[in-house]
């Protein structure tokens, strides 16, 4: 007789045949996190540590199908969005997810790889914000993507801090603003609530370019632990010291001639086991 069931979490993102980003740091994350990954591919960039070299698309038709296969029969506790680069990619997604109940979810606006490559198109950006953001429960914008969303630079802390209000009268629920790109020694991202509050995480930068796949694994590192039942702030913060030392475990590794990946599993967790109800 079954007695257990794993915390389960669900990745709708892309491809990375390095293994650093994609749904394979995604996969990595939620396992080393005592999780049961499952995943649905939404393109196949064909990319390795030193770059994107194209991307292929995957049939919205073929999206919509993965996500209902999954959902009919390992409903997840948590969902992590990631790359999504056409509109109508955006509205196939939402429409699937809208048939089910609601559980949290973690979108990653993924707009620029670590290598600087654009990896959304301008039109795809608007349908993001229409609809997408609204049945987000946090996004997890960088620097360079959050510049994207709000269209002005955003360099320093205090561009962070005007580009983050903004980004909130865009109406998501909660926004991580990832400050990695800061040019200071210490790192810091900014947690704004549907309150217009907002709580800051800090780290010292670590001197590396081991960090391909960083935002990747963050998101999922976040819903990994909604999924095992924490708030949103004590899920960043968890996802946050994740991430910090994944990339000191790896930062003086050479895989790959370019970015290479995190170590993920520094202190793997075997699967969590909950008692059915």
């Amino acid at each position: 007789m079954k007695k257990y069931k794993y915390p389960s979490v669900l990745t709708i993102a892309g491809f990375d045949g390095s293994g650093g980003a994609g749904i394979q740091a995604d996969i990595k994350t939620i396992s080393a996190l005592g999780c049961y990954a499952t995943s649905v591919l939404t393109a196949l960039p064909i990319q390795n540590t030193q770059g994107v070299r194209n991307i292929f698309p995957i049939p919205e038709e073929v999206v919509s199908e993965q996500i209902e296969s999954i959902l009919d029969d390992i409903f997840p506790d948590a969902i992590k969005i990631g790359m999504v680069h056409t509109s109508e990619l955006v509205e196939t997604i939402v429409e699937t997810l809208r048939r089910y109940r609601k559980i949290p979810i973690v979108f990653d606006p993924v707009m620029v790889a670590t290598s600087g490559h654009r990896l959304i198109e301008e039109k795809t950006i608007k349908t993001i914000i229409q609809k997408l953001f609204p049945i987000a429960d946090i996004i997890t914008p960088n620097m360079d993507e959050a510049g994207i969303l709000v269209n002005m630079k955003v360099e320093t802390l205090d561009d962070m801090k005007i580009a983050g209000e903004s980004i909130k009268e865009l109406g998501c629920k909660n926004i991580l603003l990832k400050g990695g790109h800061l040019k200071t020694e210490l790192i810091t991202s900014l947690l704004y609530n549907n309150q217009h509050h907002y709580r800051t995480f800090e780290s010292e930068k670590i001197e590396t370019n081991n960090t391909h796949g960083s935002g990747c694994t963050l998101s999922s590192a976040i819903a990994s632990f909604l999924a095992q039942g924490n708030s949103i702030e004590k899920a960043v913060d968890l996802a946050q010291n994740y991430v910090s030392e994944a990339i000191y475990h790896g930062y003086d590794v050479q895989t790959g001639k370019g970015n290479g990946p995190l170590n993920h599993f520094f202190n793997p967790q075997k699967l969590i086991k909950n008692e059915l109800v």
